[in-house]
């Protein structure tokens, strides 16, 4: 026997028995399926043996790990059905894109036709694997051995991955003998995989999974057309640079042709600021530029170059942060912890904006604000503007997209642009790299290097900053008139020699602990390259240093 503490209480089973079994006894404390469990601080699949002395505590779909293991278990699940129906010899490639309005963008290609029909069968079998309680394996090869069977399987982009991976072991998922590589965990069977759907879209289909907030709900699909168009394009240009994946990153690292890549994206990235400068002055009305996008989406950076480019066309940009515009911080209002809360509207002073962007476009001389973020007031220090023929002011900031904002500016002197950084890369065709995970790497390095803050304190403040954007942003982001995608193709390779010295120091005895643990091993999938080679006007120096905005 062996004694333990389960969720605070101490209990004592047989030596051997598994979680899976702890779990049942404690499920009917929990509103939903027990998934994963933390044992001694260290997350642990459900068909692991428990051991003596250790502390046992569990985690639903509710819990952001207990999520992410049910979205890739229904990732195998959805993979092991379409292999089945569309028969395996007929399949060149099943690559899992993007995410899009609460699902997944699979973007099949082989020797079939993908018709509502056929997504039917493959939800139909889904269902019936699910039914069946089929048992979700794990067995550990060699890397050797993983890159002999990938290649077997047709799995290239895998089998590319695992020949720059330091580790001398693979981990391989199996449901019914279909045979997966995952980076992370996965559910003990398919019985607890019962909320998804399937939507054929475009080229492909959508697979939709419950969100953290309501594991047990799928919501409908709702399309959105301008994010679909630039995530395809964003993927076009990958395509375009031999780039679309972890292991081709390396590849081209190790071959020494990064400086090359460097200079393509980013000539790409300046090529699309040019047709939106040329889209703004083939409008002669539009005198405000909207910029609202995430956190950490380089929207600053964006600003500058955009104002280059506008310059370049004969303009005169003015930029304006719509922080400026703060109310005085005791006026602030305060989030459900008591904090203040600058991510809500009712935290901008929305009659002085306007009452200022409307006296600018009626040709008024206009004192400008200047918010001071240590004394938490709003100061005027003298500084004026006045438009001119040929001036075009560029506002940033998170709500700019929301005409709640800008409530009184004739909308036809309105430009908008969402700009978002739109992760193109994936570890492989099945390991998908999540737009918040680039954001979030990017903050905590930029968070290190302005504000002395550590990894631990950004990633604890990262839940209510998605919050924020889930309210405030990502609703209004098919507002816009255009979209820009600010994420580099090769920049994780950048930024995990900066990242990993931050992660490594968050506290092993932390709650932020195995978030930080999660993003080192993500990390170690990249070959790491020096920063020197970066432009000094990139998007990425925003967040490194270096850059010639001052930023």
């Amino acid at each position: 026997m062996v004694q333990v503490r389960v969720e605070g209480l101490r209990r004592e089973y047989g030596e051997g028995t598994p979680l899976k079994e702890v779990a049942e006894e404690f499920q009917t404390q929990f509103p939903y399926d027990i998934l994963l469990a933390i044992v001694n601080g260290k997350l642990q699949e459900l068909h692991k043996p428990i051991r003596d002395g250790v502390d046992i505590h569990f985690l639903t779909a509710k819990d952001k790990p207990g999520m992410q293991t049910y979205q890739r278990s229904v990732t195998l699940l959805m993979l092991k059905a379409f292999y089945e129906v569309a028969g395996t010899e007929h399949i060149r490639k099943v690559s899992v894109d993007f995410s899009v309005n609460g699902g997944l963008f699979i973007e099949p290609e082989g020797d079939f036709m993908l018709n509502q029909q056929m997504v039917d069968k493959i939800k139909e079998q889904m269902q019936i694997y699910v039914e069946a309680q089929m048992p979700i394996q794990k067995r550990s090869v060699n890397t050797d051995e993983a890159i002999e069977l990938f290649h077997r399987h047709k799995m290239h982009d895998k089998e590319r991955l695992f020949k720059y991976r330091r580790v001398s072991r693979v981990n391989i998922y199996s449901i019914g003998g279909f045979e997966d590589y995952y980076y992370g965990y996965m559910v003990p069977n398919t019985r607890y995989l019962r909320y998804f759907d399937l939507q054929l879209y475009k080229n492909g289909l959508v697979l939709l999974m419950p969100k953290a907030s309501d594991p047990i709900s799928v919501a409908t699909f709702k399309p959105q057309e301008k994010l679909f168009g630039v995530l395809k394009e964003s993927g076009e240009w990958g395509r375009k640079m031999q780039v679309s994946n972890v292991g081709a990153l390396n590849e081209m690292i190790a071959r020494g042709k990064m400086n090359e890549l460097i200079l393509i994206q980013e000539a790409l990235m300046e090529k699309k600021m040019g047709d939106i400068a040329d889209q703004i002055t083939s409008e002669p009305d539009k005198k405000f530029v909207m910029i609202a996008g995430p956190s950490s989406s380089g929207k600053t950076t964006f600003s500058h170059r955009l104002s280059v480019q506008l310059r370049a066309k004969g303009l005169n940009p003015h930029p304006i942060a719509v922080d400026n515009y703060f109310v005085n911080r005791v006026d602030t209002p305060r989030d459900e912890k008591g904090d203040y809360n600058y991510e809500i509207l009712e935290s901008i002073d929305v009659r002085q904006f306007n009452q200022d962007m409307g006296d600018l476009l009626a040709g008024k001389t206009v004192k400008m604000p200047v918010y001071n973020f240590i004394t938490g007031e709003r100061e005027y220090r003298g500084d004026t503007l006045t438009l001119g023929k040929d001036d075009i002011l560029v506002i940033e900031g998170i709500h700019c997209l929301n005409e709640k904002l800008s409530y009184s500016l004739p909308k036809e002197n309105k430009f908008k642009i969402y700009i978002s950084a739109l992760t193109q890369l994936n570890v492989d065709e099945h390991n998908r790299i999540p737009t918040t995970d680039g954001r979030l790497i990017r903050r905590i390095i930029r968070d290190a290097r302005t504000r002395g803050s550590t990894a631990q304190r950004t990633i604890n403040m990262w839940p209510s900053v998605r919050r924020g954007e889930e309210e405030n942003i990502f609703p209004y982001q098919e507002d816009a008139d255009v979209m820009f995608n600010s994420a580099l193709v090769y920049e994780l390779a950048v930024l995990k020699q900066y990242a990993e010295p931050l992660l490594f120091g968050v506290p092993r005895d932390s709650a932020e602990y195995l978030e930080a643990k999660r993003l080192l091993k993500f990390l170690d999938y990249f070959l790491g390259v020096s920063s020197e080679d970066i432009p000094r006007n990139s998007i990425l120096r925003e967040f490194i240093g270096g850059s010639c905005f001052n930023v």
